[in-house]
């Protein structure tokens, strides 16, 4: 039974983002989530709940959320933030003749931004709202899956650890996503990390990805 409640308590905070946040913060007050899980528990499990077997569940449900562990705390902790705003994107199907005007884009540019992701079957391209015209007009209407404007781009800038300790992206992932905040792309070039989403959002992005550094520089020092 107990592991039943256990398997339960996880579930329900695997599916919740923000009891997620409220235990890797620690601002979570273990028996205020317990109250607020049982009902749910009562219905999947069909029998009797002790709360304080729930409690017991929520405190070991906490580790899994623990972003700051081992390496990643130090790689985390000496990682930076630059913010650019005023950014837009527009998304290609993947094509010869794309991928050519894409090149020759390339060779030619002189704005300020431009990243470019290449999938499978669609090109996205992630520039500075100033030269967001001249580049979506390269390609026909036909072509074009998806444009958007006022975006903004979170760079973080990492130690070379980074490209060989695993866990750190998704470290900046889960702290963005954890703010309820939609990340609309990302890469990564080397020690940098790139995430795109809406101008609303990036204040909120930035104190959670501030929050999670302050956190990692406090463990190390």
């Amino acid at each position: 039974m107990v592991n039943s409640i256990s398997k339960t308590v996880q579930n329900l905070i695997d599916e919740d983002l923000s009891l997620q946040d409220a235990l890797q913060r620690d601002y979570g007050n273990y028996s205020a989530i317990a109250r607020m899980l049982m009902p749910k528990i009562k219905e999947t499990v069909n029998h009797t709940v002790n709360l304080e077997s729930v409690i017991t569940s929520v405190k070991r449900a906490k580790a899994n959320y623990t972003i700051l562990q081992g390496k990643i705390t130090i790689v985390v902790a000496g990682s930076g933030l630059n913010i650019r705003t005023d950014m837009a994107k527009v998304s290609v199907e993947k094509t010869k003749e794309n991928l050519e005007k894409i090149r020759k884009t390339l060779a030619t540019f002189s704005g300020d931004f431009l990243q470019v992701i290449e999938g499978n079957t669609i090109v996205t391209l992630i520039s500075d709202l100033n030269s967001f015209n001249k580049i979506s007009s390269i390609f026909t209407k036909k072509d074009v899956i998806d444009q958007k404007q006022n975006l903004a781009t979170v760079i973080i800038r990492s130690p070379d650890e980074i490209t060989f300790t695993p866990g750190c992206i998704q470290a900046f992932y889960n702290a963005v996503s954890r703010r309820h905040i939609n990340i609309e792309e990302t890469m990564s070039c080397y020690t940098e990390t790139i995430i795109v989403l809406a101008m609303e959002d990036v204040s909120k992005a930035f104190a959670a990805l501030t929050d999670l550094i302050t956190e990692a520089r406090r463990k190390t020092n």
